[in-house]
């Protein structure tokens, strides 16, 4: 039912009572993808009603407790976003800790790119454009994460990029598939990157994880597709840059995106020649720690693009 996890039907059908206020009876549970640590699940009611449970058993999980707080901000702001049921920090009374939300029917954008016609899925790029547009135009002076604590702040971008990367430049030690030379270089670049991620710009409000399957999608009652929920928030005050290169790392943005992005917000010239590369360097260490080996060669590929400009 959860994965192996000692989650038992009556916690879940407690969590269901708690949100629905009523003796709703908790009838189905499905596993859906999440991270390696909590898990989330489709709960449903035998009157039909659906949420997605993010719960990690026996301990607190701050990741959870942002993850909250940063959904509840970008709805104050306006964005599309699930509805939060339920935040709970974990306490000696019940150890877990879990964040219910809205369930978004639909599909991602992942999908959409693949199944929905071409008209279709440009305008869903000219949608993304105009949100993410819409959400680097908060901006703040100092840069940082975004939680309820609200401590991260740092006057200097290249301080604040280099914190969040220190511990996976560190880990590829352990990487015996990166060759030497390669790590070598790459360390070289994280200690001078003042000298290649300098910019004019101001600290501005990113997604900070935002591709494709974080992007719910749906169509409404004319069949017009539409952006319904950004998913995942992991919200920082950033360098801008920093979250076009994502988009454009896994391929979740497209050629109108950037067109419409560009008209509103112009990148500078030194982005694809060197900001570039180094932003897209940095998620491709992640993910080879985080998701195995099959991103070792993508990594090596954009290293050598890095290695070329630096």
């Amino acid at each position: 039912m959860t994965g192996g996890d000692d989650l038992s039907w009556k916690t879940l059908g407690r969590i269901v009572q708690q949100w629905t206020g009523d003796p709703a009876e908790l009838t189905e549970v499905i596993p859906l993808s999440g991270g390696s640590v909590n898990n989330t699940l489709l709960l449903v009611t035998g009157d039909h009603r659906k949420a997605v449970l993010k719960i990690t058993p026996h301990r607190v999980d701050r990741e959870l407790i942002n993850e909250a707080h940063q959904i509840q901000m970008l709805h104050q702001l306006g964005f599309p976003v699930p509805r939060v049921y339920l935040s709970h920090p974990g306490s000696l009374e019940d150890p877990n800790t879990y964040l219910l939300l809205e369930y978004i029917p639909g599909i991602t954008l992942s999908e959409a790119k693949t199944s929905l016609p071409e008209s279709e899925y440009e305008s869903l790029q000219h949608q993304l454009a105009e949100q993410v547009l819409r959400l680097h135009e908060h901006t703040r002076s100092t840069y940082g994460k975004v939680d309820a604590s609200d401590d991260h702040q740092e006057t200097s971008w290249t301080n604040f990029y280099r914190s969040l990367h220190d511990q996976s430049v560190q880990n590829l030690r352990q990487v015996d598939a990166i060759p030497i030379k390669v790590r070598r270089k790459i360390e070289k670049l994280h200690s001078r990157l003042e000298q290649y991620l300098s910019h004019s710009d101001r600290p501005r409000l990113c997604h900070g994880d935002l591709w494709g399957k974080n992007v719910m999608v749906q169509s409404d009652p004319s069949g017009k597709w539409r952006i319904a929920a950004f998913l995942d928030p992991h919200l920082r005050y950033a360098h801008f840059e920093s979250e076009l290169a994502y988009l454009d790392l896994f391929q979740t943005s497209s050629k109108i995106f950037k067109r419409d992005y560009q008209a509103g917000h112009k990148l500078e010239d030194d982005y694809h020649q060197v900001r570039k590369p180094i932003y897209q360097l940095y998620p491709m260490i992640h993910h080879v720690q985080h998701f195995g080996k099959q991103y070792i060669t993508p990594l090596l590929r954009v290293a050598e693009r890095v290695c070329s400009v630096v």
